[in-house]
């Protein structure tokens, strides 16, 4: 089981060095999305668990499926918990937010060789169509590629066509699982071979 399949069954500002990043101001910055709108990302913290309960609160149940690949009735209280209280030397949660309001989240996280991370976006449903999930998207493959990871790989639902369409965009390998074919697996290679990777962390 996934991590994500496992996932699925006033904000304090995080002040420390992460493994991921090494400085928060690194990662908190604004973006303009082609509408022009100002929007902020930062680093998902604890205290966000509300906000997120938020973000899912409004998304339609079939956004939620297409996310969780199975439905579901908004966060669990285990579930937010596991997106909002992250281990930043392993994991990656980034939030997107205008206004305190919060619009979107996307989610890394990695094998226990910290060589293959598992990404999930979501994204609040009146506001798709907006770029908010490429550029969560480019930026976590950017992130990635600065903790020098081997690979980034995420679980596709067959009808959720616009993910479908932004990985490829992306340069996503996308191809059918084999043992359920209602789900694709979109890979996307950061570095030529898991040794390489290794032998530049040392």
């Amino acid at each position: 089981m996934t991590v994500m399949e496992q996932a699925a069954v006033g904000v304090v500002e995080p002040k420390a060095s992460y493994g991921w990043i090494g400085a928060v101001d690194r990662v908190s910055v604004w973006e303009r999305l082609r509408d022009g709108t100002t929007i902020r990302i930062r680093l998902v913290c604890p205290e966000d668990e509300p906000r997120l309960h938020d973000l899912a609160a409004h998304m339609s149940d079939e956004d939620l499926r297409l996310r969780f690949l199975a439905p579901v009735k908004g966060l669990s209280p285990a579930v937010a918990a596991r997106l909002s209280q992250l281990d930043y030397d392993r994991d990656l949660g980034l939030l997107a937010e205008r206004h305190g309001l919060a619009l979107a989240m996307a989610h890394l996280f990695t094998d226990p060789e910290r060589m293959r991370a598992e990404y999930a976006i979501a994204v609040r449903s009146d506001w798709k169509g907006r770029g908010l999930g490429c550029l969560l998207m480019t930026r976590l493959i950017d992130l990635a590629r600065q903790r020098e990871i081997s690979e980034l790989v995420g679980e596709v639902l067959r009808e959720n066509m616009p993910m479908l369409r932004m990985c490829r965009k992306l340069g996503f390998a996308v191809s059918p699982e084999p043992a359920d074919f209602s789900i694709f697996i979109a890979t996307k290679r950061l570095a030529e071979n898991y040794a390489d990777c290794r032998a530049r962390v040392g």
